[in-house]
């Protein structure tokens, strides 16, 4: 999604809008030391500006609702919700913006940006992976591009210290991001 290597393509920067129905945020994060949690945010927006000719990303914006959290498990999922850990109704919303990116391979690369949970904002580098660019071969058959990203954050640079201590839940927290996005007209 970034400065990787030139592919065939339009050679103009173009709008993208993150796919709805193609798009996966989930996390991991050690309970108890038994097994991971695996947990995902249900919706998001996101838009970016990418050239596949250079290639180049910028102007990355992705607004997470908190409130979406899920881990298939409804009691854990409220508590997710509270002051304890995401404080969904004081900040109703996680952000990222991206603001700089590097290539690291022919269809990998790194991109930067100012992640924002419970009003503390932090920088954060995900690899990123360039899946896939081109017609889309259902429906409308609009072109698009796929992309698979991670990265690994601690939960207490964001405020959130509940049950670190004794290890009841983990400080790291695995970041995974599966999307598909859309060129815009």
């Amino acid at each position: 999604m970034l400065a990787f290597s030139a592919r065939p393509a339009a050679a103009e920067s173009r709008a993208y809008q993150l796919d709805p129905t193609h798009l996966s945020i989930a996390f991991l994060v050690s309970h108890v030391g038994f097994a991971k949690t695996l947990g995902l945010f249900r919706s998001a927006e996101g838009s970016f500006v990418f050239d596949e000719s250079i290639p180049q990303v910028k102007d990355i914006q992705v607004v997470i609702p908190t409130a979406s959290v899920f881990t298939n498990n409804e009691a854990r999922d409220t508590h997710l919700r509270s002051a304890d850990f995401l404080a969904a109704e004081q900040y109703p919303t996680i952000t990222f913006t991206g603001t700089s990116a590097q290539p690291t391979g022919e269809h990998t690369g790194t991109v930067t940006g100012d992640l924002s949970i419970r009003g503390v904002t932090k920088p954060v580098t995900l690899d990123v992976v360039w899946n896939k660019s081109g017609d889309y071969p259902f429906g409308d058959h609009h072109y698009a591009i796929g992309l698979s990203a991670r990265t690994t954050i601690k939960r207490s640079d964001f405020g959130m210290t509940y049950a670190l201590a004794g290890g009841l839940v983990a400080d790291e927290v695995e970041i995974i991001l599966e999307f598909e996005a859309i060129r815009q007209p």
